[in-house]
């Protein structure tokens, strides 16, 4: 197994692999429920039917869905470059934390994603790793905001599109499809 699959955490990776098998199950299923005698669980499942669908129409679609994220973190994997979406996260979490802990967390987000010899190193240009260095002097919720805009436009731009045209998310749309 390669170092990148360990990184991923073990429900994501197990999500990523039962959802072929979760929306084919769904798809055949919801067959059955579209008489009008349909119940709120059937209902449920005819919407996570169609979710891989929804994920084509936005980038933002994609990352709010467990799913979705749980694919397109495997997938980024895949390409070695599962940083990109854990700094992401990471950053989206800062953003939400109480005050008192900003400065540690910042540091451990500086140090894992950041800085030149970060283990986990996002591909951010000279001039924002050092306004992001200087924001780290006096840690806001904002101090990562500059970094994470680059690194999510990174993923908008190009990681979006790949996975777009992989063929797990082609394969998982196909069965969505056919039903």
């Amino acid at each position: 197994m390669c170092r990148g699959l360990e990184s991923l955490p073990i429900t994501c990776l197990e999500r990523a692999k039962e959802l072929k098998a979760l929306f084919g199950s769904l798809l055949q299923r919801s067959e059955h429920s579209l008489t009008g005698q349909a119940k709120k669980s059937d209902k449920q499942r005819l919407h996570e039917v169609n979710e891989p669908l929804k994920w084509k129409e936005s980038f933002d679609n994609l990352l709010s869905s467990q799913n979705g994220l749980c694919v397109f973190r495997a997938f980024l994997v895949s390409e070695f470059s599962e940083e990109n979406i854990a700094f992401y996260l990471a950053c989206e979490d800062y953003r939400t934390s109480k005050p008192s802990k900003l400065a540690t967390k910042a540091k451990k987000i500086y140090e894992e994603f950041v800085c030149s010899d970060a283990p986990r190193e996002v591909n951010l240009d000279h001039a924002t790793k050092e306004v992001t260095r200087e924001n780290m002097m006096r840690p806001s919720q904002s101090c990562f905001d500059q970094a994470r805009d680059k690194i999510y436009t990174l993923m908008e731009k190009d990681c979006y599109p790949r996975f777009l045209r992989s063929s797990a998310y082609l394969e998982l749309t196909r069965e969505t499809k056919t039903g």
